[in-house]
């Protein structure tokens, strides 16, 4: 049986070595996708070991019920070596009693470790898809499915599409979301995000990054501001009306000289019933002056309003579960909307990887298939270095473009833009393809001036204040000055501009 100071011993050194293990880890080198995420599994099984080791050791150290300072009196009290030959004593017995017992040192537990490290393909830490390429790709198929089976909600789109807008949630209308149907995709999706996040990040803590995510959605549900989901007003002002302040109108006379639609504006506005002669609606309209809502003649309102306005319990209940219901869905969406940003790496590989697939033929899609079946893996391909000596862009199929196609579109040709920071453009078509991009729209935003098509080819700063300043004045000299071209005519019939007309009538020689 151990001691608690060979208990305290014992969590020391393991946490020395996990910390050296760790440190090992991180310094290898890692040559292909599939070798990170393994080398991140591995980071995150030390890391969880040692955040136990240092709890264990901590709550050795406080010592609780006061057995380690009861051990540490008798070791050094006036009987120690009594309590040596007593403890050798019990070392002999146990010993005696299990002789076929062998301790395992610690240091071949983690040389396990270094082979795993040393031969990262013989064993996966995780599991991934087909589809997921080992962490490299999204495989969202199947919520693809439940999205576009959502009847009312959202046309029928493609694959490809739904990778750009899948996060897009705010664009769908209120009060088509209050649905089963809706609550279920947004589920699914969600579970996928997170155990796909775990899976490829393991070391990112999910958790208090969720925590944060439900804090803010907590401040912005508050004041109404989270996205797609605007704060409904309790007042009866959230009517499709114009409201009619009452206070200006002195009689029902007044209130009449208005007409007929403003009235019945003001009525709806209110909830009330808008039928009726100008005099109908006018005395409906003035007896709800200096009053409330709920001090108002339930006769006058319609019968939405009034299945609105009564209902007592039940209604108020109701109301309550579907603003809770809708606080449920809104949650969803902002941790879905937290976990694209996360995820958009991954998310841009796989509309890249579906554009790929999308281009190719049957036969070639076949081939590829074929191809990756034969080989162990996809991160052998990978690590397979290939022979690119002019640096050439990659092709669908992984190899190098030709060099006459790479000349045709320009590639060869490297156009700098100052406006978005410097940033490189490879080629013609992506150069005046850019001018319409975020960077140079933000670049542009950033200077205090409108992305037109007057600045277009335009890529120095200098350059873009001068034009603007050009067009600044301009667009001045071609406004109406009315100093210079407003005429006017003396009694003598002579037309002079505006200026030298007042300069002659101040001097008197009109």
């Amino acid at each position: 049986m151990e001691t608690l100071l060979e208990q305290q011993r014992r969590y020391h050194e393991e946490r020395e070595r996990i910390e050296d293990s760790m440190v090992k880890e991180q310094m290898a080198k890692k040559s292909s996708n599939r070798d990170q995420i393994n080398s991140d599994h591995r980071l995150k099984i030390l890391l969880d070991r040692y955040v136990e080791c240092s709890e264990n050791l901590l709550e050795l150290y406080e010592d609780g019920d006061g057995s380690r300072k009861s051990e540490l009196e008798a070791m050094s009290g006036p009987n120690e070596f009594s309590e040596f030959y007593l403890r050798l004593k019990n070392i002999k017995e146990f010993y005696r009693k299990h002789p076929n017992e062998i301790s395992i040192p610690m240091s071949v537990e983690f040389d396990e470790f270094l082979k795993l490290r040393e031969n990262p393909n013989e064993i996966n830490l995780v599991d991934f898809t087909d589809e997921e390429g080992y962490g490299k790709f999204l495989d969202l198929n199947q919520c693809f499915e439940k999205y576009i089976n959502l009847k009312g909600i959202v046309d029928k789109i493609d694959y490809l599409t739904y990778l750009s807008c899948f996060d897009q949630l705010f664009d769908i209308p209120k009060d088509k979301k209050l649905n089963a149907d809706y609550g279920h995709y947004l589920e699914a999706l969600l579970d996928y995000l997170q155990d796909y996040c775990g899976r490829v990040k393991p070391l990112l803590p999910l958790p208090e990054i969720m925590d944060k995510v439900v804090a803010d959605f907590e401040r912005q549900w508050e004041v109404g501001t989270f996205q797609g989901w605007p704060k409904e007003a309790g007042s009866v002002l959230t009517k499709a009306g114009a409201h009619l302040d009452l206070s200006a109108f002195n009689s029902v006379e007044e209130l009449a000289s208005l007409g007929l639609d403003r009235l019945k504006s003001g009525l709806v506005a209110l909830g009330l019933k808008c039928g009726g002669t100008l005099d109908e609606r006018a005395n409906r309209l003035w007896q709800t002056k200096g009053k409330s809502v709920d001090e108002i003649d339930p006769s006058l309102f319609a019968k939405s309003s009034k299945k609105n306005k009564s209902g007592g319990g039940g209604g108020g209940g109701g109301k309550s579960k579907d603003i809770g219901r809708q606080k449920e869905l809104a949650l969803l969406e902002a941790q879905v909307y937290r976990l694209s940003e996360i995820l958009s790496e991954q998310r841009q590989a796989t509309k890249e990887n579906v554009q790929r697939k999308q281009a190719r033929t049957a036969g070639e899609r076949q081939e590829s298939d074929e191809e990756v079946s034969e080989s162990e893996s996809d991160d052998e391909q990978e690590t397979d270095v290939v022979y690119n000596p002019k640096n050439l862009p990659l092709g669908w199929d992984g190899k190098p473009i030709p060099y006459w196609l790479y000349k045709l579109h320009g590639l060869n040709i490297t156009y700098t833009c100052e406006i978005c920071g410097n940033a490189t453009y490879k080629g013609p078509k992506a150069f005046q393809r850019h001018f319409a991009e975020w960077r140079h729209a933000h670049g542009m935003r950033c200077l205090g001036i409108p992305n037109t098509a007057h600045f277009a080819n335009v890529t120095s700063i200098e350059d873009a204040l001068a034009l603007w300043q050009k067009l600044k004045d301009e667009k001045h000299k071609e406004k109406f000055q009315a100093a210079n071209e407003e005429e006017y005519e003396d009694s003598k019939g002579n037309v002079v501009n505006k200026k030298t007309y007042e300069d002659l009538k101040r001097q008197g020689l009109l």
